[in-house]
């Protein structure tokens, strides 16, 4: 199973000028992740909110662009800047990306400066010219979203079409020769039993396939009661992964379920067995706010902004949020417990955006402590971020004899504004 893509070297580890006669001895990587690196090995940057659909899970409640996004030159300073950090590759989001009219040209920039681009899509703008554009290019990875192996279960989370939109994506990517294409699955209670399925996807396409775990951030935060896989989908998850995960992408999101490879770690899942927030991830979003994580987008995770704090790598390397991760954390009653090695207490951002202490269990903790917490009084922060279109999509569960219901009420109409105001397209 693969987990973290990260670059050949590791940024902030020591590399001597001649060659010593004995290497040092560097203790674990693990440690030295904790203690935080001079540059991110995963920075994720999403170019904009606007968002041609309004899936019920997104991180970023995107939708609509926001006036203030980034211009051309801005992104293209921060593109040098991260350059000059040897930053080994930024994984491009959204929104969706691709309707920005300069996606394109900052693609260009960043590989014509060392900085590799990998581009989570939902396949709105990857057509036949396009995937021979890319299928040219030995510096851009692609991500195709789908939440579903069947349009039924993932339309009814990414909205109608979105099953084929993806599918003819990755057709037009596949025909065009493009190698090594990502299919980016979100493991919900509705798709866990489509592993297999999503398998045998990838594989169709000559794709890899990528699997992370729902974060009940953003929008997610509104659904993730009623689709976060149950607990015995959890151990049903783990199983698979144990079983069919060589080759499989996680990032590195599943390290909460290392606690059922026992207290010693024998059946740990490979990886990052750790909070890598403000440490080696942190995220860039539209009009250059830094945050400490993907999944963290609020201000009580936010580390300063680009344009008026100095630029990235000041705050990466001296903003007082980052300095404080990267101190040892309290876990609180986690220390205590004979799995805590393998899962480090777990996510902070699934702690935080389900209202849990953040020195205590996962809400998912697969000894079922975060069960027990969920279930008593606690406040779910409000998110200070939305830029959805009005009310999502219709989210649909499914019943134990298989039928697809919605919950909660539909949208009042289909599209408050156009996704691409102010775009010419």
């Amino acid at each position: 199973m693969t987990t973290l893509e990260m670059p050949p070297t590791a940024h902030g580890l020591a590399v001597p000028e001649s060659q010593p006669a004995a290497p040092p001895k560097v203790g674990r990587l693990v440690d030295q992740f904790e203690k935080g690196l001079d540059a991110p090995i995963c920075l994720t940057w999403e170019l904009t909110y606007a968002c041609n659909l309004a899936c019920v899970h997104c991180l970023s409640s995107s939708g609509k662009r926001d006036p203030r996004e980034l211009s051309t030159e801005q992104c293209k300073a921060i593109i040098d800047e991260l350059q000059r950090m040897q930053v080994f590759y930024v994984n491009i989001g959204g929104g969706e990306p691709t309707v920005r009219p300069d996606f394109w040209e900052l693609v260009d920039y960043a590989t014509s400066h060392q900085v590799g681009v990998k581009f989570s899509t939902n396949g709105l703008r990857i057509d036949k010219k396009v995937a021979a554009r890319l299928a040219a290019s030995d510096y851009v990875d692609v991500q195709i979203s789908l939440d579903g192996a069947t349009a039924e279960v993932n339309d009814a989370v990414r909205g109608p079409g979105s099953f084929d939109m993806a599918v003819r994506a990755l057709e037009n990517l596949h025909e065009a020769g493009f190698a090594d294409a990502k299919i980016s699955v979100v493991m919900t209670r509705q798709n866990v039993e489509q592993l297999d399925e999503f398998k045998a996807l990838a594989d169709r396409y000559n794709a890899t396939l990528r699997i992370t775990r729902l974060r009940p951030s953003g929008r997610g935060a509104d659904v993730w009661d009623d689709l976060h896989p149950l607990p015995e989908q959890q151990r049903e998850l783990y199983n698979w992964l144990v079983a069919h995960g060589d080759g499989v992408l996680t990032g590195d999101s599943f390290f909460h379920l290392s606690a059922f490879g026992g207290a010693n770690g024998g059946g740990a899942l490979p990886g990052l067995n750790l909070c890598g927030a403000g440490r080696v991830v942190c995220l860039i979003d539209p009009v250059g706010d830094v945050y400490a994580c993907p999944f963290a987008i609020h201000e009580n995770f936010l580390a300063g902004n680009i344009v008026s704090d100095g630029g990235f790598q000041q705050i990466w390397q001296h903003s007082d949020l980052f300095t404080e991760l990267r101190e040892p954390q309290n876990a609180g009653a986690c220390t205590k417990c004979a799995h805590f090695d393998a899962c480090r207490g777990g996510c902070m951002a699934a702690k935080f955006f389900t209202g849990l202490p953040l020195a205590g269990p996962d809400p998912e903790c697969v000894q079922g402590y975060g069960e027990q917490l969920l279930a008593g009084e606690r406040t779910k922060p409000t998110a200070n971020k939305d830029h959805s279109r009005g009310t999502p999509l219709t989210l649909m569960t499914r019943r134990p004899d298989g039928d697809l219901l919605p919950v909660g009420s539909p949208p009042s109409k289909s599209c408050d504004e156009n996704p691409l105001a102010g775009f010419s397209v």
